[in-house]
């Protein structure tokens, strides 16, 4: 079982726990994480190698103390995989360096 479904169930139960950090990141100026992206970033990072049940108070506690910077070098890294850089065109490379 992947952790997408392991933890799915929890999701409406530690919904406020999540739209309490998102309201954390945007008074920090960060607007634009979805409660979708922050749910990601807990399955493919911090919940990503769970060798026993979580708990219900554990999985608040983690959410709550998820780090602005954290969630930033994780979506930063995820916008590198999935994007597309060729730099073929030269036209395209000499507009980029302008």
């Amino acid at each position: 079982m992947d952790n997408s479904s392991k933890f799915d169930h929890f999701r409406t139960q530690v919904q406020p726990a999540l739209a309490s950090k998102l309201a954390e990141f945007r008074l920090l100026g960060i607007d634009s994480v979805a409660e979708k992206e922050l749910w990601e970033f807990l399955l493919k990072k911090k919940w990503k190698k769970v060798k026993e049940e979580k708990r219900l108070y554990e999985m608040i506690q983690e959410i709550l103390s998820v780090k602005v910077s954290d969630y930033l070098s994780f979506a930063t890294i995820e916008a590198y995989k999935t994007a597309e850089f060729s730099f073929d065109d030269e036209a395209e490379l000499q507009e980029l360096l302008k």
